[in-house]
């Protein structure tokens, strides 16, 4: 079924131009405090990460610095673990999840793994409360060479510079109800394309990586969120969102040639978090405890088997 036309911004199977981009971007407005929300939470762990800035989006960079928290006892002998949050700014409980460990687990791993978090990638997009950066870029399909967003780029450099091997990525998402009543449409007026609706999982899932998949670290992960949250069924097909479910709650994705963000540090380990915040079953709590569970899921297999 062809809903291009239900978008507001644009022609039906016409990409946009600047113009087209422009008015979607004069359209969003601001929600919510990254300062409030994302920079204090950050400062107020200076006693047991070091702070560093990487960056800050030239969109207002007084605004929106860019900050990740890095181990203080940092070896260059220990393996590295990445963790994301925010990469696409609207999915919340990847930011405050991320927060929320770094406050209340990450110390329990710091003996054995340098710990590099970037709680909040796309601050813009945290405070418009969207899945794109104001130039109508996804910077969760712009992680590659010359990358055209800025929030990418910024990242793709801070894990380059840093002097360690990395283990593990776990980067943290959301999908909401929201995907199929805006982002998609918007995709799909983007791009010049039909809309097809799809079919939102009520649940938690992962995304592993096709061309390297590590199943038995998906299912250390899933084990440990199912103890705070549902997982995602397959739909009647055996998929969720189009992907084939390749054991309960993981899907499979080709992390590089997407330009995910998960792929960012070639890692041999790699997961992609899938909260749903909108099922009647889930509270702001839940979906926060979900994904400091993963991570600790994660990290706990990492130590037990890496």
């Amino acid at each position: 079924m062809d809903q291009s036309s239900t978008y507001p911004i644009g022609t039906p199977g016409v990409p946009w131009g600047d113009s087209e981009k422009t008015q979607w971007r004069q359209s969003r407005a601001i929600q919510r405090s990254y300062q409030a929300e994302v920079l204090d939470k950050i400062s107020a762990l200076a006693a047991t990460f070091d702070i560093i800035q990487y960056g800050a989006l030239s969109y207002d960079t007084k605004r929106y610095p860019l900050l990740a928290l890095k181990s203080k006892n940092w070896d260059a002998a220990k393996p590295g673990v990445l963790i994301t949050g925010g990469v696409h700014g609207y999915e919340t409980s990847g930011v405050q999840g991320a927060l929320l460990f770094a406050q209340s687990q990450a110390q329990l791993f710091t003996n054995d793994f340098n710990l590099l978090i970037a709680p909040c990638v796309s601050p813009w997009g945290y405070e418009v409360i969207n899945r794109w950066n104001p130039l109508a870029i996804d910077p969760n399909r712009s992680f590659y060479v010359n990358s055209p967003a800025e929030e990418s780029a910024s990242l793709m450099a801070l894990v380059a510079e840093q002097p360690c091997e990395f283990l593990a990525h776990i980067d943290l998402h959301e999908t909401t109800d929201t995907d199929e009543s805006e982002f998609r449409p918007a995709l799909s007026a983007r791009d010049g394309k039909a809309y097809q609706p799809g079919e939102i999982p009520d649940g938690f899932y992962v995304v592993d990586d096709s061309a390297h998949p590590q199943p038995a670290f998906q299912k250390a992960i899933i084990a440990a969120v199912a103890k705070v949250t549902h997982i995602a069924p397959a739909d009647k097909d055996g998929n969720i969102i189009g992907s084939k479910v390749v054991q309960p709650g993981v899907i499979e994705y080709a992390l590089k040639e997407l330009g995910l963000c998960a792929s960012v540090t070639g890692a041999p380990y790699t997961c992609t978090t899938e909260v749903y915040p909108d099922s009647p079953k889930a509270t702001d709590d839940i979906c926060n405890q979900a994904q400091v569970a993963a991570v600790c899921g994660a990290l706990k297999f990492l130590l037990q088997n890496g």
